[in-house]
């Protein structure tokens, strides 16, 4: 029978040989996608980002003609012990309670995801507490996060294990036939979290990348960096290795996003990153496979303070910016149906050939 560490080092060892087997989007259907754009009877990329978009979805699904008929928006839920520093302005409870309401198509999100054509998957990652319809054994990893400002908030094992339960539910969707997946989560101190990993995977100041989250005081505010300062003084995170930097300050909702990201890539997937908490989970996931960061499109700028600097760091331009700072998975949600307009006009409307108009060149 195996020890914990062996265990440990078992499953490090298989979410490693995943991670390997994650390679680049396909520059030849990337290539093919951008020629037929070329044709397409109106001016040249007069549609932007949604050109972009498509030509980059192409290399991520591997072939230049695809649908997105099939939409899912992956909704992480977990709780963190550091609400017990008092960082926020709602207890935990409300997490379990937004939970639920997911099941009922009463949030924001649902709604939105209703006029958008999205399948809602809310996954019960580490809540205080079971919600029908939410937690399944199978991805559930604890009953909430620990107090990282008093040590670290989970054991390798468990980050580990909900980067891995990530992958798996990509997979569970990918055997579905889903073409596209947005990210989105719930998590009263997640914030918090995701402050102190982009903080450290970036290697700014606390201050900088730290935020009023759902409308904290001034003195909420000052709380909340002092509290995050502490924890990565007290757990000493090592920004070489992100498995360590979830671990020690981040969340099991995090953890399970970055799994989802690392998913899209290994499975061929286009990602849509939300806002901050979805994109410091995007940003480990890069650290962890530089690859699967072709399989990543970003939905909006988070109004938080770091967003803007974790999209810079990605490399990846937002398609939106209206300060949505909502979370649920919200802003991904939002640009389903922009992706859906390009998809449209790059696959039906007529060539050049076919209006029998002379086609645009490209001029330098």
């Amino acid at each position: 029978m195996k020890t914990d560490l062996e265990q440990e080092t078992a499953e490090e060892e298989e979410l490693q040989a995943l991670i390997r087997q994650i390679s680049p989007a396909d520059h030849i259907s990337m290539e093919e996608a951008a020629a037929r754009w070329k044709t397409v009877g109106k001016p040249l990329f007069s549609l932007g980002k949604l050109e972009d978009a498509v030509i980059r979805i192409a290399g991520m699904r591997k072939k230049s003609i695809y649908s997105l008929d099939k939409k899912g928006l992956v909704a992480i839920c977990a709780d963190n012990g550091v609400v017990a520093e008092g960082v926020t302005q709602t207890g935990q409870e409300v997490t379990a309670i937004v939970a639920e309401n997911f099941t009922k198509n009463e949030t924001s999100v649902c709604l939105m995801a209703q006029v958008a054509g999205v399948d809602i998957f809310p996954i019960d990652m580490g809540m205080i507490r079971d919600v029908p319809g939410v937690t399944r054994p199978e991805y559930k990893v604890a009953y909430g996060t620990e107090n990282m400002a008093e040590g670290p908030a989970m054991t390798r094992k468990q980050a580990i294990q909900a980067v891995r339960n990530g992958i798996r539910i990509v997979e569970e969707l990918a055997e579905k036939g889903y073409d596209i997946l947005a990210t989105g989560e719930m998590g009263i101190g997640n914030t918090t979290t995701s402050s102190a990993v982009v903080s450290v995977l970036l290697d700014r100041d606390v201050r900088e990348v730290t935020g009023r989250g759902a409308g904290l005081s001034s003195e909420g505010l000052e709380r909340k960096i002092q509290v995050i300062r502490r924890a990565i003084e007290r757990n000493c995170p090592d920004p070489s290795d992100p498995i360590d930097v979830l671990a020690k300050v981040g969340g099991l909702d995090i953890a399970g996003l970055a799994g989802v990201f690392l998913g899209g890539a290994l499975f061929h997937i286009p990602v849509v990153i939300d806002g901050f908490i979805s994109s410091a989970a995007a940003l480990c996931a890069v650290r962890m496979a530089p690859d699967c960061r072709d399989y990543m499109l970003a939905s909006h700028k988070s109004g938080e303070p770091a967003g803007g600097m974790v999209l810079d760091a990605l490399g990846l331009s937002p398609f939106i910016d209206c300060n949505m700072s909502l979370g649920e998975g919200s802003g991904a949600v939002a640009v389903m149906p922009l992706l859906d307009m390009g998809l449209k006009v790059y696959l039906e409307m007529s060539t050049f050939d076919e209006i029998h108009v002379e086609q645009y060149e490209e001029l330098k």
